[in-house]
């Protein structure tokens, strides 16, 4: 039977292991306090759509479709969002003028 000394220093040794572990895994799994807030973006904004922007804004889910349609004919990945009974086209920064350009040549024919 062991003696109460070598029970102490068991107990002591253990509680120090589960100490060196959590300090471990805090420390590799912790979350990073130096990222800012702000560089996180809010998610619970609805008007945030990340790295995509507007580039026109329809009544109805068809049309929404056909504008969609007309830029992926065009080259161009698009992305459809609802607002309500509004649907948003929503292109990438860099497709966002030639986006614009398409559309608009189809309002004409």
């Amino acid at each position: 039977m062991p003696d109460a000394s070598s029970q102490i220093w068991a107990t002591l040794g253990a509680l120090l292991l589960m100490g060196l572990m959590v300090v471990a895994l805090r420390w590799t799994f912790g979350t990073d306090r130096t990222v800012p807030a702000a560089r996180l973006g809010d998610p619970d904004d609805p008007a945030a759509f990340g790295l995509l922007e507007e580039v026109s804004r329809v009544p109805g889910a068809l049309a929404a479709e056909v504008l969609q349609g007309r830029l992926a004919a065009a080259g161009i990945r698009a992305t459809l969002s609802r607002d309500g009974p509004t649907y948003r086209i929503l292109v990438f920064p860099d497709d966002l003028k030639t986006a614009r350009t398409v559309l608009s040549r189809g309002a004409l024919e």
